[in-house]
């Protein structure tokens, strides 16, 4: 079995790390899950909202070649994982976040086909708090919706983005996409009044860590 070939460094400083939460582990995206991502995401319904159409394994395993390589902003970083259930070793979904700093859009062609995974860059419009801004997904397989799966898995990650630095996190959710608002809702975003192709953004700062107690 060949080694996971999993994300590279960013010069950016953010570098997914392996996520546990009570049931999920989050692993670093890596090449080898196209092939069992690709029967999760196999279901036409699970794109009404996020877009696109059922990959083979064979697109996946390019798509995730391009995210693994990470993004050619040296002020940007992608990070994704998959979901994997810790019961029985399943993989069922993915989160993501692009990581960048909060000084206005950055803007790059070679980055545009990664919007069709959730990969989009801030504008002039996104709030902001001080320190980096993290634009987060998630999508959970038809047969393991409804069991909290996404909710946990996001806000996991969102925890782990906190840790590292991030101040403000930030989601695009389709306004019929109740399932998603409340994942977003969780992560502690509001909507605003701002639209990205035919998406509400929501925008919130990260829950900073409790500090230390004094002993």
């Amino acid at each position: 079995m060949d080694e996971p070939t999993g994300a590279l460094p960013s010069a950016s400083g953010f570098t997914p790390e392996p996520i546990s939460t009570a049931r999920l582990d989050l692993l670093p995206l890596a090449v080898e899950h196209a092939q069992e991502m690709a029967a999760v995401l196999a279901d036409p319904a699970l794109h009404t909202f996020i877009g696109g159409e059922p990959a083979s394994p064979a697109a996946l395993r390019a798509r995730y070649e391009r995210l693994v390589a990470g993004s050619p902003d040296p002020a940007e970083s992608w990070c994704n994982w998959v979901i994997q259930l810790r019961d029985d070793g399943r993989l069922a979904g993915f989160v993501q976040a692009t990581v960048t700093a909060p000084v206005g859009p950055s803007r790059h062609a070679a980055t545009a086909g990664a919007s069709a995974v959730g990969h989009r860059h801030l504008d002039e419009a996104t709030p902001v708090t001080a320190g980096p801004v993290a634009e987060i997904a998630w999508v959970v397989g038809t047969r393991w919706q409804g069991r909290g799966i996404a909710t946990e898995a996001a806000r996991g990650m969102a925890g782990w983005l906190g840790r590292h630095g991030v101040r403000t996190l930030m989601a695009h959710v389709h306004p019929d996409h109740r399932a998603s608002a409340a994942v977003a809702t969780a992560c502690g975003l509001t909507p605003t009044d701002v639209w990205h192709d035919g998406e509400v953004r929501w925008t919130g700062a990260v829950a900073l860590p409790p500090p230390p107690a004094r002993s």
